[in-house]
């Protein structure tokens, strides 16, 4: 059995509600694609500034990316508990630092070129160790982050 119209459930006297025409369905999601982008790019550039300021020598465990994937889990872990359980953040505040500056920020796309080349010119013992500890270390991170955050604030209201 189907509802005939979910509006007019409780009152079937109720009006239909029709969208109105023209409403561009970019209106509402215009501000939240603008910050994500914002976002993105500043996350981007740090992790770049990142790799040129200690960049992995060829053949060599690609500690860069791998500790900007894994501060960058860490503070995705604390950032989701403060916005979730602490404020009642603006709608593009995560959209904004969660998905654009910490999405731009870690770099998962650049931890499997760096598996491929490392598996490519040789190195599969150090491409197999990276290939293993990334992900380990990107979801303790995570949860640690998330413990940690959550232990300080129940400290805190006592």
């Amino acid at each position: 059995m189907t509802v005939p119209h979910p509006d007019r459930v409780d009152d079937p006297d109720a009006p239909v509600r029709t969208p109105a025409r023209g409403a561009s369905p970019w209106r509402g999601q215009g501000p939240v694609v603008a910050v994500v982008a914002l976002g993105g790019a500043v996350g981007a550039c740090a992790r770049y500034g990142a790799g040129e300021l200690w960049p992995t020598p060829a053949g060599g465990f690609p500690w860069t990316t791998f500790a900007v994937n894994a501060a960058g889990c860490a503070v995705i872990g604390v950032f989701m508990v403060l916005i979730t359980d602490v404020w009642a953040a603006h709608r593009l505040v995560r959209p904004f630092f969660g998905t654009g500056v910490l999405g731009g920020f870690t770099t998962f796309s650049t931890y499997a070129v760096d598996v491929r080349k490392l598996f490519d010119t040789g190195h599969a013992g150090v491409g197999l160790g990276y290939l293993a500890a990334t992900p380990c270390a990107a979801l303790a991170a995570v949860w640690l982050a998330v413990t940690a955050t959550r232990r300080i604030l129940v400290r805190r209201q006592r």
